[in-house]
């Protein structure tokens, strides 16, 4: 079961860190993946982390303002988003793979989602 929580509204330029709650068995994950959607778009993938926290993606539109991590007791992961745009503005959703059957960047590989939290970017 995964909670985000941490979406809120910003200026362009601020920084904002999500965190996803992760309870339940978390023997079975792989990695755990950010993703948002924006009004009348799909959902895309923002940003991957391996379960032992040591690989990293990115989509390139991120790359270099957001930082995926997770704690030591893996109880939860979390978004950093610094230097935020206005094309940030999305509901942002972290999700868990537990078994490799896509891309990591595919949404269709995870299989464990939150209700997403909302972030806000006005310019």
């Amino acid at each position: 079961h995964l909670v985000e929580s941490g979406g809120g509204w910003r200026q362009t330029g601020a920084s904002l860190k999500l965190s996803c709650l992760i309870s339940g068995d978390t023997r079975d994950i792989w990695d755990m993946g950010w993703f948002r959607q924006a009004p009348g778009k799909e959902r895309e993938f923002v940003a991957a982390l391996s379960w032992n926290g040591r690989d990293r993606v990115y989509a390139d539109s991120v790359k270099g303002r957001f930082t995926a991590s997770r704690d030591s007791a893996g109880s939860a992961v979390y978004l950093e988003m610094n230097n935020l745009k206005p094309e940030d503005t999305a509901l942002y959703y972290c999700a868990a793979r537990t078994e490799i059957t896509h891309r990591i960047e595919d949404s269709r590989s995870y299989d464990d989602w939150g209700e997403g939290t909302q972030v806000t970017v006005s310019s």
